[in-house]
């Protein structure tokens, strides 16, 4: 019987109820063989990443900062067992052990580097919790790690991953500890990976998904579910679009678009390996796991409706030749380069004889990025803008949210309108 895989975000497991919730999940659909993907606790990266900054800089918070993550999950694994609770929590002391112990040396000079090491503790931590509260219940399963297992590059915060020595270390671990058939449950983590020289490496900001479609693509599996705290796919975050509707199924390429425009339910890199070996893709929801959720899977056709996604603390660049001369295909190539270097993800970008105008996501490294880019041309940017992006839009879709702001920069296809919002 081919196998599922289960994603379960932070959301999902964010407290000690939500664990027993996806607990009973587990137990409900112990229909198939399954593999399961855990992110880290709740605000646990956030909070670990507050870690490696204290560290990096060696700031005198940062013992506190490590007290209060280590604080929160001991909470979380005393309300889960609470009789014995050291004895069932030994692996997940071990590992608190490990990041102290990691925290006392000296800072190298990668930051990025350190900030994989330290934050890729996240989903260790949460996946040990869950695999204490699982044998706690009588729960047949391996814990895996996928620093192991998912082979990337070392290019750290945002790995490129070695896709046959991966499906290879998959296929070879499930086949040599497996050689009858699976017989229990398998728990992993996502988001993190292992470079060739056996260092953590994280797979982009909200990866966990992205691991999920990379174990499901080793595997050949029936299905992946992603499990959220919203009934599906909608065609709007409900928090900014009260009437949201939900998309029931969708294909492949469709997701591909929403997710890479900045749709929030799924990473942007999920899509593709599913799509290549024909693998559908649910999202439901964890609070209603009844429910039909949404599918994404290859179809002929499907209904389009105006789908909204709203991206807020956005930066608009609008750089131009020094003295006034065209913006050519060289100094294209340069400023690509740059946004390259510094890691900066453009969202929209546009561009006329004498300017070239982009719209990117505010982050620490763009006030480098701008010095950089002053070197060689003129720049002038807006920060604290707004980016709308309406796919399958009509000609009214944008009036409602356009009604006293200015537009800074509009551009239009057959079916995407996106405006940057001041």
């Amino acid at each position: 019987m081919a196998m599922k895989v289960y994603k379960f975000g932070g959301a999902s497991i964010k407290n000690a109820e939500n664990i027993r919730n996806v607990v009973h999940i587990l137990q409900s659909q112990a229909d198939a063989p399954l593999l399961v993907v855990v992110s880290a606790l709740g605000k646990t990266t956030n909070r670990l990443e507050e870690l490696v900054r204290a560290f990096v800089e060696n700031r005198p918070e940062k013992q506190a900062l490590f007290e209060g993550i280590k604080q929160e999950h001991w909470q979380i694994l005393c309300e889960l067992m609470p009789a014995d609770t050291e004895v069932h929590a030994a692996e997940v002391l071990r590992q608190f052990a490990l990041l102290e112990s990691y925290l006392q040396r000296e800072p190298g000079e990668n930051f990025d580097f350190e900030y994989d090491q330290i934050v890729s503790f996240g989903e260790i931590l949460s996946t040990k919790i869950v695999s204490a509260y699982l044998q706690y219940v009588g729960i047949d399963h391996e814990w895996m790690d996928a620093r192991r297992l998912v082979c990337t590059d070392n290019h750290y915060r945002e790995g490129l991953v070695d896709w046959k020595k991966t499906e290879r270390k998959i296929q070879h671990h499930l086949q040599s500890h497996y050689p009858h058939g699976l017989d229990r449950l398998l728990l992993t983590q996502g988001f993190i990976a292992g470079t060739p020289e056996k260092f953590a490496v994280t797979l982009g900001r909200e990866g966990s998904d992205y691991s999920a479609a990379i174990f499901a693509y080793a595997l050949q599996a029936e299905s992946v579910t992603i499990w959220k705290d919203v009934e599906g796919l909608l065609n709007a975050d409900p928090k900014l679009f009260p009437n949201a509707v939900k998309l029931s199924e969708i294909p492949y390429r469709e997701a591909i678009e929403l997710a890479y425009y900045g749709a929030s339910v799924i990473h942007p890199k999920t899509i593709k390996p599913l799509q290549n070996k024909s693998i559908p893709l649910y999202v439901k929801s964890f609070l209603h796991p009844e429910g039909e959720g949404s599918l994404i899977r290859q179809v002929d056709s499907f209904k389009a409706i105006p789908c909204y996604i709203w991206k807020k603390r956005q930066v608009l660049i609008s750089i131009f030749s020094k003295d006034f001369s065209f913006i050519a295909e060289e100094n294209l190539s340069t400023i690509f380069a740059l946004f390259a270097f510094f890691g900066v993800k453009i969202n929209l970008m546009q561009n006329s004889a004498i300017s070239f105008s982009v719209c990117v996501d505010d982050k620490d490294s763009i006030p480098q990025l701008i010095e950089e880019l002053q070197t060689e041309f003129a720049v002038r940017y807006n920060e604290n803008v707004e980016l709308l992006s309406i796919r399958h839009y009509k000609e009214d879709s944008a009036a409602p949210f356009i009604e006293g702001r200015r537009v800074m920069m509009e551009q239009r296809s057959r079916s995407m309108l996106q405006m940057v919002l001041k």
